[in-house]
């Protein structure tokens, strides 16, 4: 079981005290605190969030993504406390020397690009 099924779901309007963070969710493998979501999974460049389950204000269920087998894929909406500290996790291929210039900032516009919100 996902830990962010004993997080509270809003039913109306956004928290003013939050920030929405959309994607896969799953547990952490070795911390019970915290939970991994992954934004855009099926995406061609996904990112790995990691979040304190106490930084969690509240959980919103969105539209399933689907595989192009048509698997679905759950997906949620997280409302992270504003100030929280989350980390960014993402892969790369090992093949030469890693050059961060200009790669954090591609994956904050990435990440923190404005999201559609849901109609009433």
């Amino acid at each position: 079981m996902l830990p962010v099924s004993n997080i509270v779901k809003y039913a109306k309007g956004q928290p003013s005290d939050g920030i929405p963070f959309s994607g896969y969710p799953r547990a952490h493998p070795s911390d019970k605190n915290k939970l991994v979501l992954v934004n855009d999974p099926l995406g061609p460049e996904p990112v790995i969030l990691e979040f304190k389950l106490d930084d969690v204000l509240f959980v919103e269920e969105i539209p399933s993504a689907v595989t192009e087998a048509g698997e679905g894929v759950p997906m949620i909406k997280l409302w992270i406390r504003r100030g929280a500290i989350g980390m960014i996790l993402e892969p790369f291929e090992v093949k030469e020397k890693l050059n961060l210039t200009g790669k954090v900032r591609a994956i904050k516009e990435r990440v923190f690009r404005e999201q559609p919100q849901a109609s009433p």
